[in-house]
């Protein structure tokens, strides 16, 4: 299937179950949001004083994001999969069926996100070879972009997430690329509105920047939708499978 059609696809995906997705998601983005304005806030405070202090407080909030985002991303395939199958779920039945999946998500994503930055942090202290880095990281980025599907629909452990995330994504990499870019136009406007609406005042600047991470999740479900159109299971699978996708029911 085309990269275009995977993304007209998704884009109907998207706005046929928006409020269903907001009512799952939304809560979760408010409370990440402000948890990430107020710990740049602090970074910025501390790396402006002459004896920069971190403290518990600033490591539990990293943790309370790294939790409320496994959370998000499980609440997510979890919804997607559903649907993907034609079957209809409350928002409470998401969250119950997410939970267990939470604990082996943290786990793949601390693995992952290792692996990920790792050449970003050793090229860096090569000055202009950081760029070099960069790329490799957003390579693997785009390699590991499926962990969260292997561990919530494949039923697989981190550690086999992330090699059958990295096997799966061979054929389809410049695909998965094409659609991770789509999160640099969307890095650039939302930094920029989010500065504008700074100036106004802290709840305008939580608003926007939570809508922009919520229209984010639109990547999730187009590189969904590139999942499910090339898992190899003994069901149908590609363009059959693709007929029990809400994305060709509710067009």
């Amino acid at each position: 299937m085309s990269l275009s059609a995977i993304l007209t696809e998704a884009y109907n995906f998207f706005r046929n179950h928006i409020s269903q997705l907001a009512a799952i998601t939304f809560p979760l983005l408010l409370i990440q949001v402000m948890i990430q304005l107020w710990l740049g806030n602090e970074m910025l405070m501390q790396a402006q004083a002459e004896t920069p202090e971190f403290g518990g407080i600033h490591a539990a909030a990293m943790m309370v994001l790294l939790l409320l985002f496994s959370i998000l991303i499980a609440a997510v395939t979890v919804y997607l999969e559903v649907r993907s199958r034609g079957h209809d779920v409350s928002t409470a039945m998401v969250f119950k069926q997410s939970i267990q999946f939470v604990p082996p998500l943290l786990l793949a994503g601390v693995f992952s996100g290792l692996a990920i930055l790792t050449p970003v942090m050793l090229f860096a202290a090569f000055g202009p070879f950081g760029i070099v880095g960069f790329g490799i990281s957003f390579y693997l980025f785009s390699r590991l972009a499926y962990v969260n599907f292997m561990v919530i629909v494949e039923r697989l452990t981190p550690l086999e997430a992330i090699k059958a995330s990295f096997i799966f994504t061979g054929p389809i990499t410049v695909k998965t690329i094409a659609i991770l870019m789509l999160y640099l136009p969307l890095i650039l406007i939302s930094g920029t509105l989010s500065q504008m609406a700074a100036q106004v005042g802290f709840p305008l600047q939580l608003i926007t920047d939570t809508v922009f991470a919520f229209f984010g999740l639109f990547i999730n479900v187009a590189l969904f939708r590139l999942y499910m159109v090339n898992r190899k299971i003994d069901a149908p699978t590609g363009d059959d499978a693709a007929t029990d996708d809400d994305s060709h029911t509710e067009v």
